[in-house]
Parts: structure tokens; sequence; C-alpha cells
């Protein structure tokens, strides 16, 4: 399919999106209790032609869209929920869309409107997934627990994230992604068992190597270290450690993800040297985001060519360290890409494109680059023959 019908279509419809992802960002809605948007979403689907399943893992909608010629079968992934309250830096009065999933929802709208107007160019199949309940980190779970990936014959996934570069710019993230997360408990006993409880929670969050930011340079700071091949994020501990009472409520993220072992023995040594201290770890790790790093630079390859040279920028590093990703679960099942769109208007703060933060608001520009950059990509992917030497498809999963 070439790129040029791919970016007239895209022409035509860039208005439209833009209304669409300005509607569905004054109606945020919290994890798990995204009704409207998933309405919102069937609609325009169906509109378009596509075959569409609501109430999938919750309020998540799927639709597929079948090409006019053969080929294999491709997954796009949206997440359409809101930031709860909570999760907003500094806290916030309501639920707002402060990471970025109007615009992805967005986006995958786009990419399916475009690709069914081409049908009869399309090979394959693509499957639209609009997952609910990605700020939980639950809908990924109850969307493959639905069987979607095994019903469609899904052989690969692929994703985008807004991020904190230029609109127009791609970051993309090969052999890395994002980290994932553990938790702790520790309860202590003894007459001063609280004032214990500070200085153990201090102990153990005296283990982090990197800090949540405090300024906006401090941001700039992070964003310039993940671009940095062997920098100080190559290797990190992100830890929040808090006592309440007799108790200390750890929560931690740490690349690579094989140092969990290390980060919990730290945390048992730290706890254990206080008399009658009890270590418990509710669950085990939720797993890391690992981009296939073939599959990235392939990625790379068709965002320079698509873009230019200079609308690429390749992350070195787990990104953000305080943040995770459900998208993981995917890529442990079927090979994918997972990268971020930029979306910093010029001269705007940096805590407008930076997730979670109240005043994040994106450069709307960045949906028709998104659209251009997806749809072309998906029409690539669902193609037989492949880039790999003797048309294979993409590498294993990590």
């Amino acid at each position: 399919m070439a790129q040029s019908a791919v970016d007239a279509e895209v022409t035509g419809l860039e208005r439209g999106l833009i209304e669409l992802r300005r509607d569905i960002h004054r109606h945020p809605e919290m994890p798990g209790q995204e009704w409207r948007t998933a309405g919102v979403v069937a609609r325009e689907l169906r509109a378009a032609g596509l075959a569409v399943t609501t109430g999938v893992g919750g309020h998540g909608v799927v639709g597929i869209l079948r090409g006019a010629r053969p080929g294999r079968t491709v997954a796009y992934r949206a997440d359409m929920d809101a930031v709860p309250p909570k999760d907003i830096v500094g806290g916030g009065p309501a639920p707002a869309h402060a990471c970025g999933h109007d615009i992805h929802t967005t986006v995958a709208l786009g990419a399916a409107q475009v690709l069914a107007r081409l049908r009869r160019r399309l090979s394959g199949t693509v499957v639209f997934l609009f997952q609910p309940a990605e700020e939980t980190l639950s809908g990924a779970r109850a969307v493959i627990d639905a069987g979607v990936l095994g019903r469609t014959g899904v052989e690969e996934i692929h994703a985008l994230h807004c991020g904190p570069f230029p609109v127009g710019e791609f970051a993309v993230t090969p052999g890395y992604g994002m980290p994932g997360q553990d938790k702790a408990e520790v309860t202590l006993s003894g007459p001063d068992a609280h004032d214990a409880a500070r200085r153990l929670a201090a102990e153990i969050g005296a283990l982090a190597t990197v800090s949540l930011p405090q300024t906006p340079a401090d941001i700039e700071r992070i964003v310039a270290d993940a671009q940095m091949p062997n920098g100080p994020l190559a290797r990190f501990v992100a830890v929040r450690a808090g006592a309440q009472e007799a108790r200390v409520n750890v929560s931690y993220r740490c690349w690579p993800q094989e140092r969990y072992t290390e980060v919990r023995e730290d945390i048992r040594r730290l706890a254990t040297s206080y008399a009658g201290a009890e270590v418990h770890f509710p669950t085990g790790p939720f797993p890391a985001m690992v981009c296939p790093e073939h599959d990235a630079r392939m990625l790379a390859r068709h965002l320079r060519r698509t873009l230019g040279r200079d609308a690429v920028t390749v992350l070195h590093a787990a990104f953000p360290p305080f943040s995770g990703e459900d998208f993981a679960l995917y890529l442990d099942r079927v090979p994918g890409t997972y990268t971020f769109l930029g979306v910093r208007a010029p001269g705007a703060p940096i805590t407008t494109a930076y997730p979670h933060y109240p005043d994040f608001a994106p450069d709307e520009r960045a949906i028709g680059i998104g659209v251009r950059a997806m749809t072309g990509w998906i029409a690539q992917r669902t193609h037989r023959a492949q880039e790999l030497p003797g048309g294979h498809g993409l590498s294993g999963g990590s």
C-alpha cells in the first residue's frame, strides 16, 4: 500500500479526528468505567465498516478489518481510560485525560478509518483492540483472558503512547520499554514500632538510584538521560516507601527486570535488621514491557522513510522510569512494537507533554502524524513477505 494513498486519506479525515479527540477529552472515564468512550469507539468502527465486538474484558471494544488480499493478522492496541485523580501529579478533583489515552484512541480510530477506505489495497487482517483499565494495569489481562489473541490468530501487536518529544518526532525503544512493578509490606512490632517504621521507610527509600522529578528541569534531564547510551537510566531502581503506624508499604520499579530478585533481598536485609520484622511480598512482580530490539529498529526505518530521517530518536533506557504498561502482557505472548508519539508543541513547557501532569496539553497536530505513521506501518506488517531474509515475520517476543 502506497504511503501517498494513506497520506491523502488522512488529510481528508484530520479535522474530524481532532474534533473526535476533543469530544473524548471532555468526557474522561475512570479505569473500568469507559462505557461512553467504548460507545463512541464502537459507533465509529461500525461506520467505517469493521466487524465490532463490545464488552470485551469489561468495556473493551474489538474491531476487525479484513483486507481484500491474503496476508497476516496484525493487532493494534489503544487504551481508553483516563487518569484517576490520585494519580495526577499533585492530585486532581476528577479523572482527566492527562496521559494521552484520548489521543491514542483517536489515532487508532483514524488508522481504522483509513485502512477501511483502502481495504482493496490491504493485505491480511487488522484487529483493533480498544482496551479498558490500562491505568490500573488490569485491562490487558482482561482482554487476553477473553481470548481475543487466540480467537483472531494475532501474529503481532503494535501500539504508541504520547511522549515529551517534539511534535512530529517518534521515540523508539529497541530492547527497552517500561519497567514493571513490585510491592512489599513490612510489619514491625515492639514499643517503638512506629518510629522504627519511619526509619526503615527511609532506609528502603535510599535504595533508589533515580528520584521522582520535582521541577521541569528534572524532567528535561530524565528525557535526556533516556536517550544516552549506557547513561544513568540504563540500570536503575525507583522506590516509594511510606510508613503508616507500624507498617512500611513499598512500591518499586527497576531495570532490568532481573534486578527484582536483588532488590527483594535488599528489602529483606534492611527489614530483618529490626527485631520481629515480617516481610511480605503480596504477589510476583508485574512484568516489565520489553520491546524486541530488531522489531523496533524495523519500525524506526519505516518512520524515517515516512516522516524523514530527523523524525526518529532512539531511547537507550526504560522510559519513564516511574511508570509501567500492561502492554507488557501482550508482548509476552506475541512480538510487536511500542513507540512514543511526540506531542510537545514548540516552545511549550515539558510538563504539557509529560503524562500525568495537570497541565498536560498535547499538540493536536500529533494526531494526523500518528495516523499516517501507524497506518502505513500496519499495512506493511500485514504483508506475507517481510523485510527479514527469507520472508519471515517479526522476531519472537521478549
